[in-house]
């Protein structure tokens, strides 16, 4: 985990080769608070993850796992730190730098699959197209990745007519739609059965290895840990390996 290198900034395209890491974090600190009253949320946290791989982070509400989410997808900035995406350093990015990067590089899925409530399935996945360069819309083609997630059949159908599993899966597609180098995951198991949530973090594992994403799950459901490449413990801001 500590002890890695820089990635040199170039095209994102070398900076995600297999043996490189697609996220970097290295020295990541974060604050929350006015100045008299603070919290340490991130600790020098050191953590590098490559395409394929599927990283578990654990531990106890308030931890500082959501905190570590929203910096390693720009959506805050350390206080001290690097964090690198693709190649790219996040943290020296100005606002719309970092937006482009996230629109780019980066994808979110969140707790329940969090669709949009007027959106079919099949345009929950071409919304995401209609931001990017015209030369990335047709990287990935909505329908396909719905089959590849066994969810074809209900392209057509609303939120409100899929089961809470059926969001996720199309949750998992839209944020691999646009073919990003880091996919960003939290808790995506916590309004599903047992079942349901050992088919949800396989799927990830799969689909993070097909595609070649870097993929961070923040989750509380330890026994889905078997699907996952490597597990991390946060504890109070500080990050650590789990044998």
């Amino acid at each position: 985990m500590t002890g890695q290198t820089t990635p040199t900034t170039g095209p994102a395209e070398d900076a995600t080769a297999p043996d490189r890491p697609a996220l970097l974090m290295e020295g990541v600190c974060l604050q929350h608070g006015d100045g008299t009253e603070t919290v340490q949320a991130l600790d020098d946290v050191d953590l590098a993850v490559r395409p394929g791989e599927l990283a578990a982070i654990v531990g106890p509400s308030g931890a500082g796992k959501s905190s570590l989410l929203a910096v390693a997808g720009g959506l805050a900035r350390p206080d001290r730190g690097t964090v690198t995406v693709a190649g790219l350093d996040l943290t020296a990015a100005g606002p719309r730098a970092r937006a482009k990067l996230r629109r780019e590089h980066i994808g979110f899925v969140f707790q329940s699959g969090n669709l949009i409530p007027a959106l079919t399935a099949r345009d929950q996945l071409r919304l995401p197209l209609r931001f990017r360069p015209r030369r990335a819309r047709s990287g990935r083609d909505p329908l396909a990745l719905l089959e590849e997630v066994g969810m074809a059949d209900k392209a057509d159908r609303y939120p409100h007519q899929l089961s809470g599993g059926e969001r996720q899966r199309v949750g998992i597609a839209r944020a691999l739609v646009t073919g990003p180098s880091v996919l960003l995951v939290d808790e995506p198991t916590a309004a599903l059965d047992r079942a349901r949530s050992h088919e949800i973090v396989r799927l990830l594992a799969r689909e993070s290895r097909h595609h070649g994403a870097a993929a961070i799950m923040v989750t509380h459901d330890h026994d889905v840990l078997e699907h996952c490449d490597t597990v991390y413990e946060m504890i109070d801001g500080r990050l650590t390996a789990l044998a």
